[in-house]
């Protein structure tokens, strides 16, 4: 199971060559770990083991990259960009693995790329601008914007709604006054002229914070794709013994409730918030008896392939009975 880190383990995964030196290895078995992919070299004289490095999900191994990047620049160092601030911002990239690190020219109008670091040159205000732990990047609105104009659909909504879900929900519950704020902030920061900005006011409009993985956040949107409307998001049922769930999706019309079971929700412990992957499985079970037997609702559950495509969802949905209104 991959794992997510912050930007303390990222700093912590880098190693310079004198620190492999210190370590007791030699500048040629050094440049034979590299070789052998052993080792990786992330930039120069920034270095991580190959094992940590492929043990991170996509964006942490990007994490790495840009703090990497960002060690190695004169003070302040880069203000950085797009999919490099979301990392630093703890927004999620669904799908999206960059193969180099995202930085602003502050004041200049054409972008250029140097030594893998691609440079954009965007107009950006100072107050666009914030400090992560000594890093300089993007505001998480700005960010947002950027990714919504810039990279699918997918990656987009999933970043818009983790980014909503922090300022306006708390547990399960959205507040309607900090969401129509936010989503008037984004409306006055897409009242502008670039390339996808179109494409971008439509996914800030679609936004819903109630998201609490990119896996909901997708399955919203092919779900939209396929023509539902009316979905519930988030549905509130109270068991017999009076436990509180909350339920992914709900389908009135079906009388069916959808979850989304990513691999995390059983295999990752930070999720599955119980001992073991058998307890998870063993509790999910109760948890799923006890809501249909005070709804009387059933229950379509569908995977990481199943939202791959539109079709693909459809397929899932219709084996368990669930259509869109015709």
């Amino acid at each position: 199971m991959k794992t997510t880190i912050g930007l303390a383990q990222a700093r912590d995964l880098l190693q310079t060559r004198e620190e492999l030196l210190d370590s007791g290895r030699t500048v040629r078995e050094i440049r034979a770990l590299v070789a052998a992919g052993r080792v990786i070299r992330v930039r120069r004289d920034r270095y991580v083991e190959a094992v940590a490095h492929e043990g991170l999900w996509g964006e942490g191994r990007h994490l790495v990259a840009v703090v990497a990047a960002h060690l190695n620049a004169d003070p302040p160092g880069p203000v950085f960009w797009g999919p490099s601030a979301a990392v630093l911002l703890g927004l999620p990239l669904y799908r999206l693995s960059p193969n180099r690190v995202h930085t602003v020219i502050l004041g200049a109008r054409h972008g250029r790329t140097r030594a893998g670091i691609l440079q954009h040159g965007v107009g950006l205000d100072e107050a666009d601008i914030v400090d992560i732990d000594g890093i300089r990047c993007t505001s998480p609105e700005r960010t947002v914007l950027d990714l919504a104009c810039t990279t699918s659909p997918e990656t987009a909504l999933s970043a818009a709604d983790a980014a909503l879900r922090r300022v306006a929900v708390e547990g399960h519950r959205q507040d309607p006054e900090r969401a129509t704020d936010w989503h008037r902030r984004m409306s006055l920061r897409a009242a502008v002229r670039t390339r996808g900005i179109r494409r971008a006011r439509g996914i800030l409009d679609f936004a819903d914070g109630r998201a609490q993985l990119p896996g909901e956040s997708i399955s919203r949107l092919q779900l939209h794709r396929i023509g539902f409307t009316g979905v519930e998001l988030q549905p509130h049922v109270v068991g017999s013994e009076g436990d509180e769930y909350w339920i992914d999706f709900g389908f009135p019309r079906n009388r069916v409730f959808g979850e989304f079971d990513g691999r995390g929700k059983y295999l990752d412990p930070e999720l599955r918030r119980t001992r073991s992957t058998e307890d998870a499985v063993l509790a999910e079970k109760r948890r799923e008896d006890d809501i249909r037997g005070v709804t009387g609702w059933r229950f379509a559950r569908w995977e990481d392939r199943h939202i791959r495509s539109p079709d693909a969802l459809s397929a899932r949905l219709r084996a368990f009975g669930v259509r869109p209104p015709a």
